[in-house]
């Protein structure tokens, strides 16, 4: 995966800094068992269910005539319902290294136990996906258009023309919170039980971690945290805006390391673009890294500039995933690792 970045939102803008945004549209599930069936033992699996509806975030209602069973989706939303107990049959984006492990995008999922449509970027085997015969389409948008993430725009007609429903579950410009209800809420209408005691143990620790870090930037409200992603040639720094994560952070309190709006400009809000050279232009006491695939990761960063900064030689750097695995148990962490960052840091910028 190509590690270079367009001004303008293109897939690498998008990349550097996640999203968020849940609209909170109407879910319902819903069906008539009695009309259906007459009181017949012979009733069928669908007329048990009725017909599945939900409408997701762009206000478009996808609808099959009993709940979907060949779930095609985006990995991170696998991963995410894999986590309430709904698997998908097919899926797409980063999903296998090239090692043959799992990215990390693929959370607890059996990557041997899918099939691979597209494993990067522009990749989407319509053959694959029609052999699947597929009963709905999921995946994230990170626009306020309504953009199918990672369905490739080229090929989107035959896509959808193979005639499954599509659900957008949007992430861009609120806080973590809606889009985690929103993926819940969709998990319970493909049929998982979400007051289990996982589930509900989950969420729990999730509030917890939300309060552990709000108490932790209320004890050090001075300590400075940068967002970057690394590049070959480029080092992004990424506003708080926009990004479902980061907004949410910022509401529980963290000092994130802002940008000027006009920095954000060409990347439509955001990420600003800094030369490696340029890398010491903020001072911050921790730095939240890009840990995606898509990434260099910190221990591979040979920039000199990158091993003097105050934060990297203290030590005070952790993983940010930007595209948030979105099920309470794979977001607690980010919540809980944060704060134990922030808890622990030494004031050095």
């Amino acid at each position: 995966m190509s590690n270079a970045r367009a001004t303008h939102l293109s897939r690498r803008g998008i990349l550097a800094a996640g999203g968020a945004l849940g609209l909170g549209a109407v879910l319902a599930a819903c069906g008539d068992d009695d009309a259906k069936s007459g009181g017949s033992d012979k009733e069928t699996t669908a007329a048990k269910s009725g017909p599945w509806i939900f409408k997701d975030d762009r206000g478009q209602t996808a609808k099959t005539d009993r709940t979907p069973a060949n779930i095609v989706s985006f990995i991170g939303v696998a991963a995410a319902l894999h986590d309430y107990g709904i698997e998908s049959k097919g899926v797409f984006g980063p999903t296998k290294l090239k090692d043959g492990k799992a990215d990390v995008q693929a959370g607890d999922l059996d990557i041997s136990k899918v099939t691979v449509i597209g494993n990067e970027w522009g990749q989407f085997n319509i053959e694959k996906y029609a052999a699947l015969s597929p009963d709905v389409l999921i995946t994230t948008m990170f626009d306020a258009a309504g953009t199918l993430w990672y369905v490739p725009e080229e090929s989107k007609k035959k896509i959808l023309a193979v005639g499954a429903p599509s659900v957008g579950i949007s992430v861009y410009d609120v806080q973590l919170p809606t889009p985690l209800q929103r993926m819940l809420e969709l998990a319970k209408s493909l049929g998982a039980d979400t007051t289990s005691s996982t589930i509900t143990a989950a969420k729990k620790r999730f509030e917890d971690a939300a309060a552990r870090l709000r108490a932790a930037t209320k004890a050090k409200p001075n300590i400075k945290v940068l967002v970057g992603s690394a590049s070959q040639d480029i080092f992004y720094v990424s506003g708080s805006n926009l990004s479902i994560d980061l907004e949410y952070f910022k509401a529980l309190g963290v000092n994130f390391v802002e940008p000027a709006a006009s920095a954000l400009k060409a990347s439509g809000g955001w990420y600003e673009n800094l030369s490696w050279e340029n890398v010491d232009k903020y001072g911050a006491d921790v730095i939240m890294m890009d840990n995606r695939t898509s990434a260099i990761q910190p221990a591979d960063i040979t920039e000199g500039t990158w091993k003097k900064l105050p934060a990297v030689k203290a030590g005070q750097v952790i993983a940010r995933n930007p595209e948030p695995i979105l099920s309470y148990d794979k977001c607690a962490p980010l919540l809980e690792d944060l704060a134990k960052a922030i808890e622990s840091a030494k004031k050095v910028s």
